[in-house]
Parts: structure tokens; C-alpha cells; sequence
């Protein structure tokens, strides 16, 4: 089985890496890396309080305090940059799933209970980024650009979560009837679960309690695997 880490497989393979990386930028880089980074965050912000529809050019450039002209230098269009917003996002996202992960046990248990916390961290879970991720989704039908990186449990979230819970019954004092039916089920109901607290803190922020919202997860993971969680997480 490739061993390699989930993040090879999801934020280093989302993220292109340039060949000036590794050099020193001169200061006509390091500016046009900024004016850039200026613009996908205010746009970001303005759909966090607008929405989509409401980020216009017009707000975009007075948020972040750059011409017009910026715009169309760095991404071309309005669609160009709506895009690349979105896929700044899926790459914020996976950069603080990985944070989690690198620094907690490699032991499944514990990874699974790392990208739980991840998902309901104030990091991930915010008022400012679940705006942003809602309005991407509902436009989704609209513009199928934004359905690849609008979905945060793609195939390697998936297989993550799969293979994590696998791990966990080839265990010896794991069970070891239909494993892949139960790995299976778990994967969908773990993801399902945390998508409903995401839906949960959009529509009830104030009221959202994470600590309630683990202990949630964790109650019914332990009903599936009674040797490796309890309400408090990963044993």
C-alpha cells in the first residue's frame, strides 16, 4: 500500500509548485505575489458578506485597494477570479486538515480523530469562510468550475477516511465481518455527519456549541468501533 501522506495526495497536489520557489523573489515578484494575494482575499471577504452576485469589480478593487486594472493583469476576468477564490479556499482548507494531521499520532484512531477536529476547528469553521464555501456551492448548478474545489470530501478525503477506518478492524481484537461494508458505511456516515454540523453552524452559529458537536461524532463511532473511541475521541 502507498504509504505516502494524505497530503501528498490532496494540498500538494492542489497547489502547483513554481520553479521560483526555491529562489530568493525579486521585489517585482514579492509585489505582484501580493497585489494577487490582495485580491483573492478581498474578494473572498466581499463574498463572505455580499455573495457572489454582490462582488462586483467595483467592490472587489475598493476592498482591496488596487486599481481596476489589477484585475484583469492577475486573473484576466471576473470569472477567472471567482474561480481561483475558490480554489484558494479548497487549498486554506487542506493546508489546516494537514496541520492537524502532521501533529498527532499516525495511529488511525488518532488521524481520524485529528481531521474531526480539523472540520470543527475555528481555523476550517468560521462565520467568514462557511459564508464563502455556501456561496460556491449554490452556484455550483450554475458553473461547474466551482464543483471542483466547492466539494471538500473528494476521493482523497474519502479514501483517507476509508483507509483509517480499515486499518482500524485489521487490528487483532477489531472485528472482522464485513469489513469493507462497515468501512464503507462508516466513511459516508462520518462525512455525512460533519457536512450536517457545517450546514448546522451556517444556520445556527450563535448557538453552535464544537465541544457538543465532537462528543456527537464521537458517540456514534464508538457505537461502531468500541475499541478505539470514546465520547471524549480516540482511545
Amino acid at each position: 500500500m502507498d504509504n505516502r501522506p494524505f497530503y501528498f495526495y490532496t494540498y500538494s497536489a492542489i497547489c502547483q509548485y513554481d520553479v521560483f520557489m526555491f529562489q530568493t523573489p525579486t521585489l517585482r515578484q514579492q509585489k505582484k505575489a501580493h497585489n494577487r494575494e490582495l485580491l483573492l482575499e478581498a474578494t473572498a471577504s466581499v463574498i463572505a458578506t455580499e455573495g457572489i452576485t454582490g462582488a462586483s469589480i467595483t467592490r472587489i478593487i475598493e476592498h482591496a485597494g488596487l486599481s481596476r486594472g489589477m484585475v484583469h493583469l492577475h486573473f484576466v476576468n471576473k470569472e477567472a477570479l471567482l474561480v481561483a477564490v475558490a480554489r484558494h479556499m479548497r487549498e486554506q482548507y487542506f493546508h489546516h486538515i494537514n496541520e492537524f494531521l502532521t501533529t498527532t499520532s499516525p495511529a488511525p484512531a488518532h488521524q481520524l480523530e485529528a481531521i474531526i477536529s480539523a472540520e470543527l476547528s475555528e481555523q476550517i469553521l468560521n462565520r467568514r469562510s462557511i459564508n464563502i464555501w455556501y456561496a460556491f456551492r449554490g452556484q455550483c448548478h450554475q458553473e461547474n468550475a466551482y464543483m471542483q474545489y466547492a466539494d471538500t470530501r473528494d476521493a482523497a478525503m474519502k479514501d483517507k477516511v476509508y483507509q483509517a477506518f480499515l486499518q482500524l478492524l485489521n487490528q487483532p481484537y477489531s472485528r472482522q465481518d464485513g469489513k469493507q461494508d462497515l468501512c464503507s458505511d462508516a466513511t459516508y456516515g462520518l462525512l455525512a455527519l460533519l457536512e450536517g454540523m457545517w450546514s448546522d453552524y451556517f444556520l445556527h452559529s450563535d448557538e453552535f456549541n464544537r465541544q457538543s458537536a465532537k462528543r456527537i461524532i464521537f458517540r456514534q463511532l464508538s457505537g461502531l468501533f468500541p475499541n478505539h473511541f470514546d465520547l471524549a475521541g480516540a482511545m
